[in-house]
C-alpha cells in the first residue's frame, strides 16, 4: 500500500487514562557496594518523562497533532513535573488531583544505557468516575478521535460511559486494553492488545490462522469495528469483520528498548485516523513508528520529521526527483537533523564529466545537495531553438541517479530566484569563472545569512561544445 505523511495539525485527539511519570536516575558505576553485591551508582542526572496515557498524548503532540489529556494524579511534585512537561509540548491537560494519593512514578536507575533497577511508587486511584466523564464530555467538541489508555491503575472506571459519549458524537474510540475482561471495551472502534494480552483472553494461538479466527470471534462478541494485535518481532495483525487479515512485518532495524512501544502504536494510529487516513494506512504508519521507538532508550516520543523520513524510505522517496512540496518537507526534516543544505542549478542538458565532477564538489559543501533544473521551455529561451536535447523528465532521472545528488526539482522561470526564496539553502553553489556577485540569487542567500560559493569547472567540458561537435559531423 502507498503511504503518505498526513496533515496532523488538523487532527485533534483526546486521551483519557492512567497518567504516570517515568523518572530516570542516570549515573556511572565504578565499584561494588561493600554492604551487598550490588553496583554503586553515582547519580549525575535526573530525567523525568511523561508515561502511560501522558506518553500517548506526548507522542500525538510530537507528531504535530493537537492533543488533550484527562487523567488522575496526586497533588504532588510528580504531578507538577508532568503538567510542566506536557504543557511545554503543547498538550492541554485536565488532571483530577487526589491529595491523599501519590502520582504514579516508575523510577529507573540507569548506568551506561543499561537499566539496573526499577522502583514503582503507586496505589490504585479512587477516581471520581462521574467527574472524569464530565471532563471528557466537556472536551469532546471538535475532537476527531478518543483514546482510552488503560493501564489498570484506576483512572478508567467507566469505560462504557466514555465509549458511549464519543460514539454518540460519531467520534471513533481506540482503546489500549489491560486486564482479563475485555468486555469493558464493548462497542469501541478498535482495541490494540499485544499478543500476550490477546491470548490471555482468547487462549493460545498456534498460528496466524488460529489468531485470525479467534480475533474474528472476539470482534463479534465485543461489537468492535476492528482489532489490532501487536506481535513484537512478528509485527502486527489488523483484523476487520468481513475483510482479509492484514499482516504487517516488524520494521525495527535494531531493538534497544521496547518501553512505550504500545503507546507509540496507539498514538500514531489515533493521530493518523484523526487526520483522515484509512485504517490500513494508519496501521502501517503506526508500525513504522513502533520500529523507530524501539531503537531508543526508555519512554520516547516520535517526531513528525522522524516518521516522515521513515515514510520516505518506505516509498523510496528519501532521495531522487521530488515535487516542490515534497522537497520543502524533505528539507524541513533534514534541518531537524542538523543537516546543511547545498543548492545548485542549471540546464544539465547532456550530462558530461564536467557536470559529474562539479556535482561531487558541490555535495562536499554540505550534507544534502539540491539540484534545480530549468524545464524545457526555459531551456529553449536561454539556449535557443533545438534545445534542450533531452526532455526535463529524462534530465532529472539521470541527475537523480548520481550518488552525489540527493534531490532534483525543476523550475519554469529563467532563474531559480523563487526557488531560493522558498528553499533558503545554507550554501548556494555555482560553477564558472565569474565572481560571487555575479551568481544569480546570491543577494537572496546572503540576505538571510547563507553562503555563496563558486567552484571551478573541468576544462574542455561543455554541453554546447558537445552539441556543436555532433552537429558538425
Amino acid at each position: 500500500m502507498k503511504l503518505t505523511m498526513p496533515r496532523f495539525d488538523q487532527a485533534p485527539v483526546l486521551v483519557v487514562g492512567d497518567v504516570m511519570l517515568d523518572r530516570y536516575w542516570h549515573g556511572s558505576t565504578s565499584r561494588i557496594s561493600p554492604e551487598a553485591p550490588v553496583p554503586v551508582v553515582k547519580v549525575e542526572q535526573i530525567e523525568d518523562r511523561p508515561g502511560g496515557a501522558a506518553n500517548v498524548a506526548l507522542n500525538i503532540a510530537a507528531l504535530g497533532a493537537p492533543a488533550a489529556l484527562i487523567g488522575v494524579t496526586g497533588a504532588d511534585e510528580a504531578a507538577d513535573s508532568l503538567a510542566a512537561s506536557l504543557a511545554s509540548a503543547g498538550v492541554t491537560t485536565r488532571f483530577q488531583r487526589i491529595a491523599s494519593q501519590p502520582t504514579i512514578v516508575k523510577l529507573r536507575v540507569m548506568s551506561r544505557h543499561q537499566q539496573l533497577l526499577r522502583m514503582d511508587f503507586e496505589e490504585p486511584f479512587a477516581t471520581d468516575a462521574r467527574a472524569l466523564a464530565g471532563d471528557v464530555a466537556a472536551l469532546l467538541d471538535g475532537i476527531k478521535v478518543l483514546v482510552l489508555s488503560d493501564y489498570g491503575k484506576g483512572a478508567l472506571r467507566n469505560h462504557q460511559e466514555l465509549i458511549r459519549l464519543a460514539r454518540d458524537k460519531g467520534i471513533p474510540v481506540l482503546a489500549d486494553p489491560k486486564g482479563k475482561d475485555f468486555g469493558i471495551y464493548r462497542g469501541a472502534s478498535l482495541i490494540t492488545p499485544n499478543l500476550s494480552e490477546f491470548e490471555a483472553i482468547v487462549g493460545p494461538c498456534a498460528d496466524e490462522q488460529e489468531l485470525v479466527a479467534k480475533g474474528a470471534t472476539l470482534m463479534r462478541e465485543l461489537e468492535l469495528d476492528a482489532l489490532l494485535v501487536t506481535r513484537g518481532e512478528h509485527g502486527m495483525t489488523l483484523l476487520r469483520p468481513g475483510q482479509p487479515a492484514l499482516h504487517l512485518p516488524a520494521r525495527a532495524r535494531e531493538v534497544f528498548d521496547v518501553t512505550g512501544a504500545g503507546d507509540t502504536v496507539i498514538s500514531t494510529l489515533a493521530a493518523a485516523l484523526a487526520a483522515g487516513e484509512e485504517l490500513p494506512q494508519a496501521v502501517a504508519l503506526a508500525n513504522l513508528a513502533a520500529g523507530i521507538v524501539v531503537g531508543k532508550l526508555g519512554t520516547a516520543a516520535i517526531s513528525a520529521p522522524e516518521l516522515r523520513r521513515a515514510v520516505q524510505r518506505e516509498e523510496g522517496s528519501e532521495r531522487g526527483v521530488l515535487t516542490l512540496e515534497q522537497l520543502l518537507s524533505s528539507i524541513e526534516d533534514a534541518r531537524a537533523q542538523g543537516e546543511k543544505i547545498v543548492f545548485t542549478n542549471g540546464c544539465f542538458d547532456i550530462l558530461h564529466a564536467g557536470h559529474v565532477t562539479y556535482l561531487e564538489q558541490a555535495r562536499a559543501q554540505g550534507d544534502r545537495l539540491v539540484v534545480a533544473i530549468n524545464d524545457d521551455a526555459s531551456v529553449s529561451r536561454l539556449k535557443g531553438p533545438g534545445r534542450p536535447i533531452n526532455s526535463v523528465d529524462r534530465r532529472m532521472a539521470v541527475l537523480a541517479g548520481l550518488e552525489s545528488v540527493d534531490w532534483v526539482v525543476s523550475f519554469s522561470e529563467d532563474t531559480p530566484e523563487r526557488l531560493l526564496q522558498l528553499v533558503k539553502p545554507d550554501v548556494l553553489v555555482k560553477g564558472g569563472d565569474y565572481g560571487i556577485d555575479q551568481v544569480v540569487g546570491a543577494d537572496i542567500v546572503r540576505a538571510y545569512g547563507g553562503e555563496v560559493r563558486v567552484l571551478g569547472l573541468v576544462e574542455n567540458s561543455s554541453t554546447t561544445a558537445i552539441v556543436e561537435k555532433i552537429r558538425n559531423r
